[in-house]
């Protein structure tokens, strides 16, 4: 029995699901549980739609996260941020959407959503949302990152 042959993604001609689908996302198991490492994910041609005027937003996601014993497979994080592109939902929700999706998929110790978004009528918006596993050394570490997210902003140059 191969190890990942619950993936149904990988591997297999691709479909784009028609509007947010978070049934697309898969996991498989973490190889290195026993210490603590950081993966992350840039999504730089992100798109979502104003949920009032309908037009497109697009953004950087970036996503970090120390796994516990899952981990998300890759072709379905793509696949479930394509899902947004006819997805109409503010910049704000969408991150901790992200968040709570692969919080729930993932049970990490650690994860943080970082949504980059071009300006559009002059201004841009950059939400950030993160979350430590209750109980551990990461409920602290969550508070801590999240109460020093931006202390050094970037420079905006009209991205």
């Amino acid at each position: 029995m191969r190890e990942n042959e619950n993936l149904t993604q990988l591997g297999h001609k691709t479909s784009y699901a028609a509007d947010y689908a978070p049934q697309v996302l898969e996991s498989f198991a973490n190889k290195h549980p026993d210490h603590d490492y950081f993966v992350k994910f840039n999504c730089p041609e992100f798109t979502t739609l104003c949920p009032i005027t309908g037009q497109p937003d697009f953004g950087n996601i970036v996503i970090s996260y120390v796994p516990d014993e899952r981990l998300v497979e890759s072709k379905s994080l793509k696949l479930y941020l394509f899902s947004f592109r006819n997805h109409g939902d503010f910049h704000e929700d969408v991150v901790n959407v992200i968040m709570q999706d692969l919080v729930r998929l993932l049970s990490p110790k650690y994860i943080e959503v970082w949504g980059r978004f071009l300006p559009r009528g002059g201004i841009s918006i950059d939400p950030y949302c993160n979350w430590g596993k209750p109980g551990t050394r990461w409920e602290a570490v969550a508070w801590d990152r999240l109460s020093r997210h931006d202390l050094l902003p970037e420079r905006v140059d009209n991205r």
